[in-house]
């Protein structure tokens, strides 16, 4: 197996894991189970590299007529693995986006392993909610998030859900979630 494909192996059992089966987003399911959701791996090393790839990404989510694609994720495989960094390279995947005059048709989510929100003590579960294997940029077309609020009441509900039932679940919890004897290292 290459190094990209378990990079997309450790992200859908992420995914399956915890966002899909802990519904921590109740717009996740059904684009991945559709097989519409767009994986890529970057290998660069520096964020002018993930740079290239976001931008390939975002053309190709772009090009995509036929609507094939939901969303995609750029998995970072040699990059930005220090939070502070990665927060920077967020800065300039979303001012990509305004730039390519894209700003209201796809927004970037961030998840990155030491994520950690503001104000939030890093050792709190709450910050699972954002914390995947490998950083991450995820794609997301607006209009089909849009289509996805519309049927789900409350939607402004869901962080505060999601802190509440991760703190619940509480970091043994988690990481008992995400265990898997067969998952390569």
């Amino acid at each position: 197996m290459s190094s990209a494909d378990i990079a997309i192996e450790r992200t859908r059992h992420w995914l399956e894991r915890l966002v899909i089966g802990e519904n921590l987003c109740p717009f996740a399911a059904a684009p991945y189970r559709a097989g519409r959701v767009l994986f890529r791996v970057c290998e660069a090393q520096a964020l002018d590299g993930v740079y290239v790839d976001f931008l390939q990404l975002l053309q190709e989510l772009v090009d995509d007529a036929a609507g094939s694609w939901e969303t995609g994720i750029l998995i970072l495989t040699d990059a930005l693995s220090v939070f502070d960094d990665y927060l920077d390279g967020l800065e300039v995947m979303e001012r990509a986006v305004s730039e390519a005059g894209l700003e209201g048709e796809f927004q970037v989510a961030s998840f990155h392993p030491q994520y950690c929100f503001d104000g939030v003590a890093a050792d709190d579960p709450s910050n699972y909610s954002n914390r995947s294997p490998l950083p991450l940029f995820h794609l997301i077309r607006e209009r089909e998030l849009a289509a996805v609020l519309a049927g789900v009441d409350h939607p402004e509900r869901i962080p505060q859900r999601n802190i509440a039932h991760l703190r619940r679940l509480g970091i043994d919890g988690i990481r008992r979630l995400l265990a898997d004897p067969d998952r390569v290292p």
